[in-house]
């Protein structure tokens, strides 16, 4: 009976599955990747070889201010290794340029002091001027234009006001932009609420286009990439993370070039084929990504495409920072089912997305579906309970429920990272 380690919170667990119950472990091949190279060399590589754009160096010769993009505390970027050797770099080149680090909080809630102590270094956060984007603060916003969608581009005026405008970031398969990185950084990371919402209305979740490693034809990253143009993002670094949170690869460049061979690379370490189960267990790939309910639907779509028919979900996350959006909790705990929640938001129009629609869309559309209970002994289970999931403590307890729903015979499939991987 194998040992099988499971991502929580900054932790693992290990769980077991019987011989004869476990159909497989689908995980992605970047966490068994293979480098000889430290963090830092890789990243100075990458700098080193622009993709389809000058250097940095070049880039920044002349400036007086530029803007550099980072992630927030919902994302794994490791900016405590990225942002020194960026920073180092650019004034090596460029010692006077007046610098501003944007956080690309997208809809998200501002990113605490102590976040960003945790995430860049108490050096980064004590002497350079870092600055929380608001998304509903109008007068920190600049309309730009209107999107292929037809929504209003608002963005953020430091970034479109500024000589120079570069991001940092990482790649990972994602639940309906394809993948995250490269453009993301502007839309939604540095929009207008109002662009936000439009971007992310009903129908283009709804898209078969809108899904895990998918680009083509895609509506939201449509929308993103002509997002991106507008803002005129320069240059961007992008990371590739294994399990562990450490750098694997790295791409810096052309923003639409750099992040298209970095999604390759993705694509070419996370394509797993589908094991379809009567149980899937999952995960959100651990901190910084499991700590609140609204990220693990990521997790959430990874099981549900190896869920048979009426399958039951277990989804590790330890969600110590709540349900993670208000209305994403309201419009779940006041609905008297997920199916009242789905047949509600399939019918909104795009100009009148609410805030936080697209996760509980994606949540109600697996609960329509599938059983789920959450693993977790650092939420409130009545929040879950609320939310029409179950909560168990342990996964032990979790999987003797999801036996006693499907039966002692169930075939288990085990998705460690579901973050991580592309099913196919």
């Amino acid at each position: 009976m194998p040992r099988i380690k499971i991502p929580y919170h900054k932790n693992f667990w290990e769980i077991e599955i019987e011989d004869n119950n476990l159909s497989g472990v689908l995980e992605s091949k970047a966490h068994h990747f293979k480098t000889t190279m430290s963090q830092e060399e890789i990243i100075k590589k990458a700098l080193q070889n622009p993709i389809g754009s000058p250097s940095i160096e070049t880039l920044v010769k002349g400036k007086k201010n530029m803007v550099i993009i980072t992630s927030d505390h919902t994302r794994p970027v490791p900016s405590k290794i990225t942002l020194p050797i960026l920073l180092k770099t650019i004034r090596e080149a460029n010692p006077n340029i007046d610098i501003k680090i944007l956080i690309a909080t997208g809809f998200h809630r501002p990113t605490t002091r102590e976040e960003m102590i945790d995430k860049f270094g108490e050096e980064i956060v004590k002497n350079e001027n870092v600055i929380n984007h608001m998304s509903q603060d109008q007068a920190c916003l600049m309309k730009v234009g209107i999107l292929p969608s037809g929504g209003e581009l608002w963005l953020n005026r430091l970034a479109m006001e500024t000589e120079l405008l570069i991001a940092e970031g990482f790649i990972e398969p994602h639940f309906f932009a394809g993948f995250s990185g490269g453009r993301k950084s502007i839309l939604p990371g540095i929009a207008g609420a109002q662009t936000v919402l439009a971007n992310h209305c009903s129908a283009f979740i709804a898209s078969e286009h809108a899904r895990t490693g998918v680009l083509e034809e895609n509506p939201i990253h449509r929308d993103m990439l002509y997002a991106a143009e507008k803002a005129k993002l320069a240059f961007i670094l992008n990371v590739v993370i294994d399990g562990d949170k450490k750098i694997i690869n790295a791409f810096s460049g052309h923003s639409q070039l750099a992040h298209q061979e970095g999604c390759e690379f993705v694509r070419s370490l996370s394509k797993v084929t589908k094991i379809k189960g009567d149980i899937v267990i999952t995960s959100n790939g651990g901190y910084p990504l499991d700590q609140n309910i609204y990220q693990a639907v990521k997790g959430m779509t990874a099981a549900e495409a190896c869920c048979k028919e009426g399958a039951v979900i277990i989804m590790i996350a330890a969600c110590n920072d709540g349900h993670g959006g208000e209305s994403f909790y309201r419009n779940m705990e006041e609905a008297v089912s997920p199916k009242e929640v789905l047949e509600k938001v399939l019918k909104v129009p795009m100009e009148k997305t609410a805030p936080d629609q697209w996760e509980f869309q994606i949540l109600a559309r697996i609960l329509n579906q599938y059983k789920v209970i959450m693993v977790t002994d650092m939420c409130d289970p009545q929040m879950i309970k609320n939310m029409h999931m179950e909560q168990a403590d342990t996964f032990e307890e979790a999987l003797v429920r999801a036996y006693a729903i499907k039966g002692k015979d169930a075939k288990v499939t085990v998705i460690p990272d579901g973050v991580s991987v592309i099913l196919e």
